[in-house]
């Protein structure tokens, strides 16, 4: 009788060393219940999906705004000639040359609530030759149009970096370069990707996915841990189709590859995708894509700080940057997972593994908090609000300290269980 209770007494010691070493496990519902609300949630995204989505000429704005759209090789052509044609004219009739440009700067730009990102309003610049301060930019602005002029002909695509490549001493730079790539495509009024310019490969996908790239079926069950790298060129990218339940969008690496490697995918049938930190345009694209054509829910997880929000933010509402092809390049709806501030003393989160804020991180999470599209959600301004209070910040590997397999095992089926999300 006393061996029996012993051996009671050490099994509740145990089961009281495993909830120590894991806490929360035991709150967690059989995968069955979790698997049932995420049908709920994907059912849900579908049936909303059917409704038309709004546009900016659906909307009367006070303000005058700008989009660019896809245009065909034809048309990028016959753009690119028309205005050689009338700086042609305007040189001839005694003028010079300048270009008009969009302005991209921040006072130009507005967060639209309806659409839920931003856009460019119509205010432009002029860009004349015969002027010392601007000569050189629009020296490489005529060059860029030329280069692109010579894509659209050959039919081919290069990287921003090739590029800069082809006229070093011009450029300088490849921010310079880029900077007026951007500038071309806001003076033409179509998409970065018309061009045929692609950013080098950055972002991957891995999980229960199934897409044709340039013609080859990719299974991304089938890659590896590593996943598939997303193509930098969308156009490549056809044929769709998954039986997920959801999207899950990861800020990091090194999340991505525990989730990968625990086949997270397998257990809970989702998408997982990264652009490895700074979203870039072709993780963008491919999002969107996703989530316009699968119609599934977009789940973040990003690292509870300013930038994490910052990220989240550039997926979903856009790039102040990019703005002008905000249409395009954002995915609507996505919702804050995790890391949340909250989450630090919710979870347990012991003190060593939270680092200070610094003084710049304080100062981007209170500019954060005057962000129109951070004020139209109320969770978004409570989080961040606790965030900026409490001068704590903790990277996604924070759990690590409960385990390895922390966040595959519990963090995030508890989650999802608890439709734990903003």
């Amino acid at each position: 009788m006393g061996k029996r209770r012993r051996a009671d007494s050490d099994s509740d010691s145990d089961d009281d060393t495993t909830t120590t070493r894991l806490p929360f496990k035991n709150r967690l519902k059989p995968d069955s219940v979790i698997l049932s609300t995420l049908k709920t949630l994907s059912a849900a995204t579908k049936s909303a999906s059917t409704s038309k989505t709004l546009t900016l000429t659906d909307l009367s704005l006070s303000s005058t705004c700008r989009e660019v759209t896809d245009l065909p090789l034809s048309s990028v052509q016959n753009r690119i000639l028309s205005l050689a044609l009338n700086l042609t004219k305007s040189i001839l009739a005694g003028n010079g040359f300048s270009f008009s440009v969009p302005s991209r700067a921040a006072t130009n730009q507005l967060y639209v609530p309806e659409l839920d990102r931003i856009v460019l309003k119509d205010k432009s610049s002029v860009r004349p030759y015969a002027s010392v301060s601007t000569v050189r930019k629009t020296t490489i602005t005529t060059r860029i149009l030329s280069l692109i002029h010579q894509l659209s002909l050959k039919n081919i695509h290069v990287t921003k970096r090739d590029l800069f490549y082809t006229d070093v001493k011009l450029f300088q730079d490849q921010t310079q370069s880029d900077a007026v790539l951007d500038d071309v495509s806001c003076i033409l009024g179509c998409t970065r990707s018309s061009l045929n310019v692609v950013a080098a490969e950055k972002g991957v996908v891995v999980g229960r996915l199934v897409f044709s790239d340039n013609g080859d079926m990719i299974d991304c069950t089938k890659m590896g841990i590593g996943g598939k790298a997303i193509p930098p060129n969308i156009d490549r990218v056809g044929d769709m189709s998954s039986d997920a339940l959801f999207i899950l969008l990861v800020e990091k690496d090194a999340a991505y590859m525990r989730l990968a490697e625990d086949r997270f995918y397998n257990r809970f049938p989702c998408i997982i995708v990264t652009a490895k930190g700074q979203p870039d345009v072709a993780t963008r694209l491919f999002l969107r894509k996703m989530k316009m054509e699968l119609k599934l829910p977009v789940l973040a997880l990003v690292d509870s700080d300013p930038y994490g929000l910052k990220i989240l933010s550039v997926y979903g509402c856009g790039s102040k940057n990019m703005s002008y092809d905000s249409a395009n390049l954002t995915t609507p709806d996505i919702k804050w997972l995790g890391i949340r501030p909250s989450d630090l003393d919710k979870y347990k989160i012991p003190e060593q593994c939270r680092l200070p804020m610094t003084e710049q991180d304080i100062k981007t999470g209170k500019d954060l908090l005057e962000e129109d599209f951070v004020k139209k959600n109320p969770g978004w301004v409570e989080e961040l609000s606790l965030m900026v209070k409490s001068k704590q910040k903790a990277e996604i590997q924070a759990l690590s300290t409960f385990g390895f397999q922390y966040l595959s095992e519990v963090y995030l089926p508890l989650k999802l269980q608890q439709q734990d999300w903003l």
